[in-house]
């Protein structure tokens, strides 16, 4: 596999689609082509490059602002640290300064604003930035960008292929985020593989919403289209499901990643005919409920494509494709991948058929985590990386999710999967309610489970469907009631949260 540096990619590419669309920004209403996002990012790069710290946080949202800020600091030669603004931007700004040990944080004031955040030490907002970049400035960056291609990419940064290009943090859902070094290698042998698989070309163009503090977001919205052509039309908040499907309708992406929770709000909203243009829906992050599956391909005539993937593993593992779906499977492995189903108490590898561990290998898993070796000790071992998963292999090579270790529970003895007791009660739910399984301990049984959700329900009659599908001691029996879930910033449920509130409320 030809591996590529990132950036010096997008320089070839730009080079070649200059008068192209690259960015249609659809939260800024700007629009740029490829030439003058390149000339943009080399003349960021300079003020960036005279920031004396190696990592540069950025915290902004999807738009033109956080393409410039994110290919101006890796031109540059620094590291961009991704912040988590949905979660709480003031402890998880103040978290990455102290865990990567850097000041400067590229922001935006409007983001700011609307997540009524305080400007803390170290930020630099793009909107005092951008208007105060000189005319010299300009005009040496449109100089550099016409010089031979050679040259120009010189007067970039220069690394080796395995040297980190982005920082990104683990969700949080379960422990203490963990700062993951994602190399230019890691991302590149990635999108080689979906780009092949999905034989993906500069025809195409993306709609990216995701985040770029996300692995899913960083590699399938950001560096995917900038190293392929594509247009990225991007806006910056996923969760206006009556604004994603007009906006698919009036620019009409080929392409939408996107995670469960946001395609069903989607799914809720879309009118027949706003999806007409995607050849490609994927879903990621989390699993795909069957009733989002169905809805797609009744009201809209348009196949989900489920895939799994780990921010360690840049992140893509196993995907279905339009020429191989296995609908509720998370596809079959990507090329340059492999996949080990391992003894949960043994380590040894396990024949297709059987339950283990999901252990992945290859150029995709990532350095390790930034300052902890030990812990980095303990997920990777001769190149495997362990993902704290369980799943199967079928034999005909689709790989199945059964739920992460850590949410399997020992019962009477017993390993309860709670994903898997999810699966059951979520289709017995009427549309709309928010739940949660959680266990709390319990000195006869080992736990108790229990179901966190927002709306009262007929707690006896769900109790007796759930029985008619689930082993006795899988069944929930308690339920606390909430207003309101905690979420992180993918949609996906806060585990951790939501177990201490549940625990909190029981005690």
């Amino acid at each position: 596999m030809n591996l590529m540096i990132l950036h010096h990619t997008f320089i070839e590419i730009a080079r070649r689609h200059g008068h192209k669309l690259a960015i249609v920004d659809r939260t800024g209403h700007k629009k740029l082509t490829y030439r003058r996002l390149l000339i943009g990012s080399l003349i960021l790069a300079g003020r960036i490059r005279k920031i004396p710290d190696c990592y540069i946080g950025i915290m902004v949202p999807n738009s033109a602002a956080s393409f410039l800020a994110v290919l101006g600091t890796v031109m540059a030669g620094k590291i961009p640290v991704m912040i988590n603004y949905s979660t709480g931007a003031v402890e998880n700004c103040t978290y990455a300064k102290r865990k990567c040990g850097f000041e400067t944080i590229l922001t935006s004031r409007a983001l700011l604003k609307r997540i009524h955040s305080p400007e803390m030490k170290g930020m630099i907002c793009l909107e005092d930035l951008l208007p105060a970049i000189k005319a010299k400035e300009r005009v040496s960056a449109f100089l550099r960008s016409a010089l031979p291609l050679p040259l120009l990419l010189r007067s970039v940064w220069n690394p080796d292929p395995d040297q980190t290009v982005v920082i990104l943090f683990t969700s949080g859902s379960e422990k203490d985020p963990k700062a993951v070094q994602l190399s230019h290698k890691n991302i590149s042998s990635n999108l080689q593989d979906l780009t092949k698989i999905f034989e993906l070309t500069d025809k195409d163009s993306t709609l990216s919403i995701l985040p770029l503090f996300h692995v899913f977001g960083h590699t399938v919205n950001f560096w995917l289209p900038l190293t392929t052509g594509m247009t990225a039309v991007t806006y910056a908040n996923p969760l206006n499901y009556r604004k994603i499907p007009a906006i698919i309708r009036e620019e009409r992406p080929t392409i939408l990643a996107a995670t469960p929770a946001f395609l069903g709000g989607y799914l809720r909203e879309a009118k027949k005919g706003d999806l007409e243009s995607l050849r490609l829906l994927a879903a990621g992050a989390d699993k795909v409920p069957d009733l989002i599956r169905e809805g797609y391909l009744s009201k809209h005539d348009k196949i989900v494509l489920e895939g799994y993937g780990t921010t360690e593993t840049s992140p893509v593992v196993s995907i279905n494709t339009p020429r191989s779906n296995r609908p509720g499977s998370i596809g079959r492995v990507i090329p340059s991948a492999e996949v080990r189903i391992a003894d949960l108490h043994t380590g040894e590898p396990l024949p297709p058929g059987h339950e283990g561990k999901i252990l992945v290998k290859g150029e995709l898993v990532m350095k390790g985590y930034l300052n902890d070796a030990e812990e980095t000790s303990l997920r990777v071992r001769d190149g495997w990386y362990d993902t704290g998963d369980m799943g199967v292999l079928d034999s005909e090579g689709f790989l199945w999710h059964l739920g992460r270790l850590r949410r399997f529970v020992k019962i009477g003895g017993e390993m309860v999967s709670l994903a898997r007791v999810e699966s059951v009660l979520g289709p017995l739910l009427p549309e709309g309610v928010d739940f949660c399984i959680v266990d709390v301990p319990d000195p006869q049984k080992g736990a108790r489970l229990y179901v966190a959700i927002t709306r009262k329900v007929d707690e006896r009659d769900l109790i007796r469907q759930m029985a008619e599908k689930l082993p006795s001691i899988a069944v929930p029996t308690e339920f606390a009631y909430f207003d309101e879930l905690p979420k992180m910033g993918s949609g996906k449920s806060d585990f951790r949260r939501i177990t201490t509130m549940v625990r909190k409320r029981t005690s």
